[in-house]
């Protein structure tokens, strides 16, 4: 096995773990009790993608995923639920990514502006993408939990009560991070 590829799956194995101990640690500010908090725990996924690629982050996210519902920590109904709120929201995180090459090309040319800028995007479309996913969820399995509310309006501010807080409070720490040390962004992605 080369350097490269141990490197890989060290950094996806340590981030998706610190990722989990930051979703259960009361540091994370429990909205729901079926779910949702605002929480740090998207930074060390966010962290793979942006350093990885999609690749990285795709399988940090989904792994993350699995290790909520491994460790019981997960509000699972039905198993296409589970499936939606914990394989596919937390997987999509990854979909940030997209924006890593874009990123290490800034920082090697000592454009700050730009790479935090499409750090910015990143966070935004892996967030935009897990509230799909939970939305969707919300509206096909839990319906609506205030009589006489539609079920779409209700999942959409459920899921927004922690996803915004959450997309914010990520992108501004992401950001630091970086701003103060941007070349722990280059990896080999």
């Amino acid at each position: 096995m080369n350097t490269k590829r141990t490197l890989f799956l060290v950094e996806v194995a340590i981030f998706t773990a610190l990722a989990l101990l930051l979703d259960i640690l009361p540091i994370s500010f429990k909205i729901w009790a079926q779910g949702g908090s605002v929480s740090f725990a998207m930074i060390p996924v966010f962290i793979v993608a942006f350093r990885w690629g999609i690749k990285g982050g795709l399988l940090s996210g989904f792994l993350w995923g699995v290790l909520q519902v491994a460790t019981g920590t997960a509000y699972v109904l039905v198993p296409l639920q589970g499936f939606i709120d914990y394989a596919v929201a937390f997987t999509v995180l990854g979909f940030a990514g997209i924006f890593a090459k874009k990123i290490q090309e800034a920082v090697k040319s000592g454009e700050t502006e730009k790479y935090l800028t499409y750090i910015t995007l990143g966070v935004f479309v892996g967030s935009a993408l897990r509230f799909a996913a939970h939305y969707v969820a919300g509206i096909v399995f839990f319906g609506s939990a205030v009589e006489g509310q539609p079920a779409w309006l209700y999942s959409l501010i459920y899921n927004a009560s922690y996803m915004v807080p959450s997309f914010i409070l990520s992108a501004i720490i992401v950001f630091f991070l970086f701003h103060k040390q941007p070349r722990t962004l280059l990896n080999a992605a």
